[in-house]
């Protein structure tokens, strides 16, 4: 979060941390007790060990992000959630789109902290663009693919979000 953060702005030498990425599959198995062994032998600091941590799981998460966007013929990518307010990572992440001739959306911080925020925002949108659902219509669906989704305030055409009033 925001300590190892703060923690890796100081730090200067990349150690290396267990990589485990098959696919679009990570792992982040081993990698806190690898550098909790490491902290523990003294012979690095929490510095170095945080500023390696964000950047072995941040190069991780871009990889799988940038395969998955090639796998869909995408060519945007959307930061969610807490660990998206790190800079480092919006950093990253805007430089592998970039790279891709990709757009980044980066929400603001307020939304990325509060779940409650997204789910009201995304309910938003979807009533400003005509949607409308009784409470008892929506359904669980756990294998539906979120790129099978129509998305009814989103123009593809335009790559922005577009809000129109309902009739």
């Amino acid at each position: 979060g925001p300590k190892v953060y703060e923690l890796a702005l100081k730090g200067r030498n990349y150690i290396k941390l267990p990589y485990a990425v098959k696919g679009m599959d990570v792992s982040f198995s081993g990698i806190l007790t690898n550098i909790k062994q490491k902290y523990d032998s003294g012979k690095y600091s929490a510095e170095d060990l945080c500023y390696s941590l964000q950047e072995t799981v941040f190069a991780m998460l871009i990889e799988v992000s940038e395969r998955a966007m090639a796998h869909c013929e995408k060519r945007e990518l959307v930061l969610g959630g807490g660990v998206a307010c790190n800079r480092r990572l919006q950093e990253m992440a805007q430089v592998m789109c970039s790279e891709r001739n990709a757009n980044c959306y980066i929400p603001p911080n307020a939304l990325l902290v509060d779940n409650g925020a997204m789910i009201a925002w995304l309910g938003l949108l979807e009533y400003l663009s005509g949607v409308r659902m009784a409470p008892s219509e929506p359904l669980i669906k756990p294998y539906e693919r979120t790129d099978d989704i129509i998305v009814s305030w989103y123009s593809e055409k335009k790559r922005h979000f577009t809000i129109e009033k309902a009739a």
